[in-house]
């Protein structure tokens, strides 16, 4: 390698390579070929000592370090800075900048003196920085680092793949020289391997740290059946995984053809709606397909509306349909403006796989929303019946009782929930166990009329109804018990028969001991539902006014 750098470069300019005498490998005083042979082991023995260093670091941020180091010494610099590449952004970035700044930089590959070497594969040897038309001066400016001169060479692996640039900076002591630059090279290239080695072992810890991380965060987004929670939860996640400013989850409405959301992250609380077909979102769940855009202002189907409404301003888009496990699109979820740059396809990836599985909690929360919505609707028409409504479980313990029960029994509900019926119905009503036996044995409902129910001391008569509960398997799962009070109807009755001769009497109960529609003072006869103004005490049943 050595040799093909000075073949390519040579010493200085109109001099032949090997004859710099200023090379300061060798040894003063010494006859030419003692000098060369003094040099190269010197050579080889920087070199041995530099991969030594670096086989003593594990991270890449210590072998960074060292290396920059170990440049920067032997060529008598004032900095060092090495630059890799990043694939997933095209940036070359720096962890370590020798001297006052030690942060991360980042920039295209393609700017500078940098980008230049990166792209053409071509070393660089700057003796004044700012006359040249590619230095980038914005660096200095930022950190008060005045450039003279700079040496710049690729990094390559042994394959030959340019995967970062090596930079020193202000030789102290004159100009640099091109064995400056062809030791500047033989350094990097010595430590490639163990940047390559180093570069790898991170990217699997990073890999393992994403998936542990990403795991914790399904197992607790999924944990939460509540669907406004959820959603909540569901983008603070995806905002801090992507690290994004914005993320929004869009639901589908069937009923309205609309995408909505509950929650915008970084917004307060509100609820957006628009058709699902309208933008970026309604595009991404039209076609089921991921939709990254680097620059949204440049894309036609981008919608400033919005911006202009809250006054955010939108960078960058990633945009991913989300689909439940029968194929289909049940909403999108978007994310805006990553930090430090535009959405990658590593990015991409992982919003894929967080939706895919956030899915089905999201499916198991709509559902618990439309189950909790059914029984809130069971409740109130239960609460709104004026008949008494009880179910017990499969070990006939009593579970509820709606108002109207607890009126009738005159209870409370601690004094009736929970306990077991048989200790409820007791003495004179353990008829109502019977009946509960009956029912068991034969899965059919049973109807008990003018039943008598001693509640108190006092006796009540109900309409009383067994109903088995039965699971989607047809199993038993419990019981319903509905109960009519008709003791008013009953004396109801007694009052008006003792004011009726017993040809009507006989024509308003022909046989039965009662013939009430049960829920008004409206009776009901053999043949057909009459309306009748009950006759005062002095009034005789044929001044009865029929109504039929």
């Amino acid at each position: 390698m050595n040799d093909r750098l000075n073949d390519k470069l040579g010493d200085k300019p109109g001099e032949k390579p090997g004859k710099n005498p200023d090379h300061r490998l060798a040894r003063p005083g010494a006859s030419p070929k003692a000098g060369a042979q003094s040099s190269r082991l010197r050579m080889a023995e920087l070199l041995l000592e530099v991969s030594r260093r670096m086989a003593a670091y594990d991270t890449l941020d210590e072998i960074l370090t060292a290396l920059v180091e170990v440049t920067t010494e032997e060529l008598d610099a004032e900095r060092g800075t090495l630059f890799l590449n990043d694939p997933e952004t095209n940036e070359l970035f720096s962890r370590v900048a020798q001297g006052e700044t030690q942060r991360e930089i980042r920039f295209l590959n393609t700017s500078g003196i940098a980008g230049h070497v990166f792209t053409t594969g071509e070393p660089l040897m700057i003796a004044d920085a700012y006359a040249d038309e590619r230095f980038n001066r914005a660096i200095d400016e930022q950190t008060g680092f005045v450039t003279r001169n700079i040496l710049c060479v690729p990094i390559r692996t042994f394959k030959g793949e340019i995967i970062g640039v090596s930079q020193t900076l202000n030789r102290k002591h004159g100009q640099f020289t091109r064995k400056d630059l062809e030791l500047l090279a033989a350094l990097t290239t010595q430590g490639t391997l163990a940047l390559q080695s180093a570069r790898f072992l991170e990217s699997m810890k990073k890999v393992r740290r994403q998936e542990m991380e990403f795991i914790d965060v399904v197992s607790e987004v999924t944990a939460d059946i509540k669907l406004g929670s959820l959603l909540q939860r569901v983008m603070g996640e995806a905002t801090r995984l992507l690290n994004a400013e914005r993320s929004t989850l869009f639901l589908n409405d069937e009923k309205t053809g609309e995408l909505w959301s509950e929650v915008g992250q970084g917004l307060e609380s509100m609820q957006i709606r628009l058709p699902n077909t309208a933008g970026i979102a309604g595009a991404v769940f039209s076609s089921g397909k991921t939709i990254n855009i680097p620059y949204a202002y440049a894309d036609l189907r981008f919608n400033p509306a919005f911006d202009k409404r809250t006054g955010f301003f939108t960078r960058s888009i990633l945009c991913v349909p989300i689909v439940n496990k029968h194929g289909k699109t049940i909403g999108v979820t978007q994310v805006l403006n990553k930090r430090g740059g535009p959405f990658s396809a590593e990015d991409e990836s992982r919003l894929r796989a967080f939706t895919a599985q956030i899915s089905i909690a999201l499916e198991n929360a709509k559902l618990f929303a439309d189950v909790q919505q059914m029984k809130n609707y069971n409740e109130a028409m239960l609460e709104s019946m004026s008949n008494g409504v009880i179910t017990l479980d499969g070990q006939e313990k009593i579970v509820t009782c709606n108002a109207a029960g607890l009126r009738i029994l005159r209870a409370d509900a601690a004094q009736l929930l929970g306990r077991q019926a048989a200790d409820f119905f007791t003495g004179p009503n353990t008829w109502v166990l019977d009946k509960l036996r009956l029912v068991e044995e034969n899965h059919v409902a049973e109807h008990f009329m003018d039943a008598p129910l001693i509640v108190g001391e006092d006796t009540i008569s109900v309409n009383f109804n067994v109903q088995p509960l039965l699971s989607v398997e047809k199993k038993g799962i419990g019981w319903m018990l509905m109960l009519e009070d008709i003791s008013s109807e009953k004396r109801l009755k007694a009052t008006m028969s003792r004011y009726m001769d017993p040809a009507s009497r006989t024509r308003w109960w022909p046989t039965a001991p009662r013939c009430w529609a049960g829920r008004t003072s409206t009776p009901r006869c053999c043949s057909r539902t009459c309306a009748v103004s009950p006759p005062s005490p002095s009034s005789s049943a044929r001044r009865a006014r029929w109504r039929c």
